[in-house]
């Protein structure tokens, strides 16, 4: 057999590993975190923008929460002032707040224009609209950090129609309190938060690290698939820690709260999203309940 008949044939078993995957997840709703360096490379930014339209286009119900933490601190530098951060979390003044919905208001608007090029109806939507997103004021170890709110309630119907009427939701993670005071969202604890009201049967979060390892020391302990126990596990015996850490708690409350999959993804991957969903072993790190059965198992 000839070399460009090999090439074609390689082709068609990619396809046939992801038939499977594709007939299990048609129709389900799959939640995007997209972040990190990911979303400030224009390549990155485009290959995901077509991985996830491709998702839609084969019978999954994609919704995009995006952050854009890196872009705001660019313009908070340009307006002269520091970016702050208490355990990972921006401490957001009045000035900030209103620098950092400006720039997710341009990041959200974007994005939506990369998919609409691709042939796919996008809506672009923050967290104040329709009160999707209602938070509260969010401390950091009893820290005040300013305008950072805590997710108190999803409005998933406005979600389930823009899905219903086949369109692909951006999500701005930008929320109100009570009062109607707008609020900087982590877009972590954003995209849990609205996988869990619309009951997601995945979440992807797309970050700048590979996912998670037994020993972050060492590649070679990287965890293909992990489940609850053992992630909670990890935790206690402080394998986890820094970034990872409210990461990793994110994953759980999400699993515990009847999302069926989550995955930690390195962004900086082309086209990562698609090789973790639609390939036997995967690329990141699936965190899975207890009671589900693992895919991969390690030949």
């Amino acid at each position: 057999m000839n070399q460009s008949m090999q090439k074609y044939l390689d082709k068609a078993e990619v396809l046939i590993e992801a038939l499977p995957y594709i007939q299990r997840f048609n129709r389900k709703i799959i939640v995007v975190k997209y972040g990190g360096s990911a979303m400030v490379d224009e390549q990155l930014k485009e290959q995901v923008i077509q991985d996830v339209t491709l998702l839609k286009l084969v019978g999954f119900k994609p919704i995009i929460v995006h952050g854009g933490g890196k872009e705001i601190s660019k313009w908070v530098e340009k307006a002269g002032m520091e970016p702050e951060f208490v355990n990972g979390l921006r401490v957001t003044d009045e000035a900030t707040m209103e620098l950092a919905e400006m720039v997710l208001g341009k990041v959200n608007k974007g994005l939506v224009q990369l998919v609409e090029s691709l042939g796919v109806r996008a809506i672009g939507i923050s967290g104040k609209d329709g009160a999707l997103l209602k938070v509260e004021k969010k401390y950091a170890d009893g820290a005040d950090i300013g305008f950072v709110g805590e997710v108190k309630h999803v409005n998933a119907d406005i979600l389930f129609d823009l899905l219903e009427k086949d369109f692909l939701p951006i999500v701005c993670p930008v929320g109100m309190d009570e009062e109607f005071c707008t609020y900087n969202i982590n877009a972590d604890d954003a995209a849990c938060a609205i996988a869990r009201a619309v009951h997601a049967e995945k979440l992807a979060f797309l970050t700048d690290i590979e996912g998670v390892y037994k020993d972050p020391s060492d590649p070679s302990t990287l965890i293909s698939e992990l489940r609850v126990s053992e992630g909670k596990a990890l935790m206690e015996e402080g394998y986890i820690g820094g970034g990872m850490l409210p990461k990793l708690q994110n994953c759980i409350d999400a699993i515990e709260n009847g999302v069926s999959r989550v995955h930690i993804l390195d962004g900086r991957i082309p086209h990562c999203l698609l090789l973790e969903i639609f390939t036997n072993k995967g690329i990141g790190t699936a965190m899975l309940n207890d009671s589900e059965e693992k895919f991969y198992h390690g030949e």
